[in-house]
């Protein structure tokens, strides 16, 4: 494998993506960087956020998910997609439910319903538990395909991880500090394209490497126990009905509710338009999803083939099962879960045309999980916390110069919270990801609810945050409780999360005032 050229081609790649910026950034505005000025294609829009919603944590992690019922863990096979059918779910309610709502009311920020809802505390709440989602669900996805690239290409130069964090941070600040949404909805579009092109690209080539058609490898990967969808143990933390409907609950949060998503919709010039989009985008996703869950399956078969095994860590009090190849010693070497794509692919089991596509498709799923959600906070904050576009005492130019110092600081806590997550070093981001998600979005989506369907008051004496932050912590103490009675909470955390939210701000709400006649 030669790394320098792999190298190259990544800096080829940026290069692309910096005129794609150069070329969409000209004559761009503060209104530009927030919404497109509003003048984005609904099918452009659609098309890149795909690339924004499976980023790299799909791309490896996902795939790795599939051979962990053949060492009998709770969960493998295909159960991931319960979460995908309740994903799909979700965007019906985003597209039905909250679009209509911020178009009624012309938002940039969607945070600013709560402002308008109920009160200033509300919007700043909301927006606060946003920057704090989205900061650590970005910087999970975005350590998962630098750690990558560390350890198979850039260490073995002697580059330090936090060299090569800082490197491509600064790729991603300068392709996005100008252009903001006017500029990524472009740039995600490119990047799905070759996303897509390296996932149907490996496919083919495990099957022809196999000598299979589909139906045979689909019988091969049933025989293994690699191909079942639906878990029906209530006990375990994949049972369907909690993936389903937690699937469901962190779409319309983790998409619906968040800036960095909505963004791009509401950059669509009209609702119908929008409406098109996040279906059609639903729709794609249900089947890329699938398509990366078969991927890693043949993977697993591939590997098997090539002397891949299961077996028991060595060393440890309580039964690790791992997959992998033997060393020298005898011992396997795990690749299970996330190591596995990146194993085959850059360990040399794959050709190097086959590791250059992986290279470009790791890159791909790296940009648009990263560029959206450092935009999307940037705007958040701005919008949301500065209040940056009510400041009439202050120039346009002012503004903008406000705005980058904003993008920058942002830059830099992506650096801190990536170092941190190279330092926990979890072996499978993505439930790790959707874990989070039920503790940082379940405040959102309780306030939001409460908002929609109900038409009491909240108070605007601190008592809405305090709400927000007690719920996550009774949703803990709620979890390690259960955990005694042998039944594991998985992700209807987010359901429990949001209604003890709902429940408290009930609690703390007033009844709205009489309208005058």
């Amino acid at each position: 494998m030669n790394i320098i050229l792999l190298l190259v081609i990544i800096l080829l790649y940026f290069l692309i993506l910096l005129g794609v910026a150069f070329y969409t950034s000209r004559n761009s505005d503060n209104q530009s960087f927030f919404i497109g000025n509003r003048k984005s294609t609904w099918w452009l829009v659609a098309f890149g956020m795909i690339g924004t919603s499976l980023s790299g944590v799909t791309f490896i992690s996902v795939p790795g998910t599939v051979g962990k019922a053949g060492a009998s863990f709770s969960f493998g096979g295909f159960e991931y997609f319960q979460l995908i059918l309740g994903n799909f779910i979700g965007y019906f309610v985003i597209a039905f439910v909250l679009l209509p709502l911020y178009y009624k009311m012309n938002l940039t920020s969607i945070y600013t319903y709560l402002n308008k809802r109920f009160n200033t505390e509300a919007h700043k709440t909301g927006s606060a538990f946003f920057i704090i989602s989205r900061a650590i669900g970005a910087t999970a996805r975005l350590y998962l395909v630098i750690n990558v690239l560390d350890l198979f290409l850039l260490k073995n130069l002697g580059i330090p991880f936090w060299a090569t964090t800082v490197v491509i941070l600064l790729m991603i600040l300068l392709y996005t500090f100008e252009g903001g949404v006017k500029t990524i909805v472009f740039t995600d579009t490119l990047q799905t394209t070759f996303m897509l092109v390296s996932l149907i690209t490996c496919i083919v080539f495990v099957l022809k490497s196999l000598n299979l058609d589909l139906g045979q490898a689909l019988s091969m990967l049933e025989k293994q126990g690699y191909s079942h969808v639906f878990n029906c143990d209530y006990t375990s933390n994949s049972f369907f009905a909690k993936h389903i409907l937690g699937g469901m609950f962190i779409t319309v949060a983790m998409t619906g509710l968040d800036q960095e998503m909505m963004q791009k919709n509401i950059s669509v010039k009209t609702l119908k338009d929008s409406k098109k989009n996040i279906l059609t985008f639903a729709s794609i996703l249900l089947i890329v999803n699938l398509l990366f869950l078969f991927m890693g399956g043949l993977l697993y078969l591939y590997a098997m083939s090539h002397g891949a095994e299961y077996g028991v860590e060595a060393g440890t009090d309580t039964i690790k099962h791992i997959f992998g190849f033997k060393d020298t010693t005898g011992n396997i070497q795990n690749i299970m879960g996330d190591n596995l794509f990146p194993t085959l692919s850059l360990g040399g089991y794959f050709p190097q045309i086959l590791a250059i596509i992986f290279i470009i498709g790791l890159v791909s799923a790296l940009f648009p999980s990263a560029d959206g959600a450092l935009t999307s906070l940037t705007s958040s904050f701005c919008v949301d916390i500065l209040e940056l576009p009510q400041k009439e005492n202050l120039s346009e130019k002012q503004k903008k110069s406000m705005r980058i110092r904003i993008h920058f600081i942002f830059t830099i806590l992506f650096l801190i919270l990536i170092l941190i997550f190279k330092e926990i070093n979890n072996d499978s981001i993505v439930y790790t990801i959707m874990d989070l998600a039920g503790f940082t979005y379940g405040p959102l989506l309780g306030l939001f609810a409460f908002g929609i369907f109900t038409k009491k008051e909240l108070p605007r004496k601190g008592k809405i945050f305090l709400v927000c932050i007690i719920a996550p912590v009774i949703s803990y103490l709620i979890r390690l409780g259960i955990s005694e009675l042998e039944y594991s909470i998985g992700l209807e955390l987010i359901i429990i999360n949001s209604g003890l939210t709902f429940l408290g701000l009930l609690l703390i709400s007033e009844k709205s005032p009489l309208k005058p006649q």
